[in-house]
């Protein structure tokens, strides 16, 4: 007959206990409960997050605020598009009312531009199309620059022209 090995796995009484000590760590305190699906030694959320998820960014300086709505106002103009007021709206959203109130007056702009577009690249099949497309472009780049140097005076600019899809 074999003896039985003793379980490697098996808890260990501590021998740095005091006598009475209740079993669990060192300090007397019952081991801590993982709740389900977490690793082992995984790191925590830290308490302040509500959730577990992590805080907001922080509000970004107000040049840097006026930088950036310059930006979505100035990059559609050398050919981007929507992509660069979307871009800015997505990552600083939440940082700056300024900043947001332009990324989403520029990306409204730019959407409704890209509308007139598609209207005049359809209608050029009979020719006035290209007079469309020329009128866009020639509205693109005005009003870009007027929104441009608004904001560059901490004005919170409105195009005339805007199909609001994004509020």
């Amino acid at each position: 007959m074999t003896t039985p090995q003793p379980d490697p796995f098996a808890k260990q009484p501590d021998p740095n206990a005091t006598p009475g000590q209740p079993a669990g760590d060192p300090a007397g305190q019952p081991y801590a409960q993982q709740p389900y699906g977490a690793q082992y030694g995984a790191q925590q959320p830290y308490a302040g997050a509500p959730g577990g998820y992590a805080q907001p960014a922080a509000p970004l300086r107000p040049d840097d605020e006026k930088t950036w709505a310059i930006v979505g106002h100035v990059l559609p103009i050398v050919g981007v598009g929507f992509l660069a007021p979307l871009v800015i709206w997505l990552v600083f959203r939440g940082r700056g009312p300024f900043l947001e109130h332009h990324a989403k007056e520029s990306l409204n702009f730019q959407l409704t531009l890209l509308i007139a577009y598609v209207v005049g690249g359809i209608l050029s099949i009979i020719g006035i199309g290209l007079l469309i497309v020329l009128a866009v472009w020639v509205v693109q780049v005005v009003f870009g620059i007027l929104a441009a140097v608004a904001t560059s005076r901490w004005e919170w600019y409105r195009y005339p022209l805007n199909i609001r899809m994004v509020s």
